[in-house]
């Protein structure tokens, strides 16, 4: 019966030892879990920052060629205008040959105008209207009977705006009030 009993010990000795090699084994199987994991992540990072990269550049690219084609297209409206403008100069000086010039130019003025127009670009009225240093450069203030403190009296240079952009403000003559 000794020998019964012993057997048993043996038994959960055996199985302790068991026991501890697993754990042991599992040691190993979870740092490794750890740095498998940690090289995905990593990898996973990498190929988002490329992502990004390419992203970023193609936007870019995007950027640039549209606005190349805005700057194509206008250039091509203008183009035809340069073409009246050398043919205007190339006109005969004389009493015909100035109306001829003025009508010339006339029409290129014109043709310039509605170009800008169908583009957005507007002048800045000013004549009449109360200074603002957004929209106007002061060149000079005078005095002028019957006209308001910061009326705008004179226009030297007209200013556009681009919808609410303002490409280039008016440069103006503006009322003094008398002291």
């Amino acid at each position: 019966m000794e020998e019964n009993r012993n057997q048993p010990d043996i038994d959960a000795s055996a199985a302790a030892e068991t026991a501890g090699a697993a754990v042991a084994a599992d040691v190993p199987s979870a740092t490794e879990e750890l740095q498998r994991e940690r090289d995905e992540f990593k990898d996973l990072l990498l190929r988002k920052t490329a992502e990004f990269d390419n992203f970023r550049k193609r936007t870019e690219r995007e950027r640039l060629s549209i606005s190349e084609s805005a700057a194509a297209d206008l250039i091509g409206e203008i183009v035809p205008l340069l073409d009246d403008l050398e043919r205007a100069l190339k006109a005969e000086p004389g009493s015909e040959g100035a109306e001829a010039y003025r009508r010339g130019v006339e029409l290129i003025h014109r043709q310039l105008s509605e170009t800008l127009r169908k583009r957005g670009v507007r002048p800045i009225e000013t004549t009449g209207a109360d200074f603002d240093p957004y929209y106007h450069q002061a060149v000079s203030y005078e005095p002028a009977a019957g006209r308001r403190d910061g009326e705008i009296i004179e226009e030297f240079r007209r200013g556009y705006m681009l919808g609410d952009r303002l490409l280039r403000p008016s440069m103006v003559k503006v009322a003094k009030g008398e002291a």
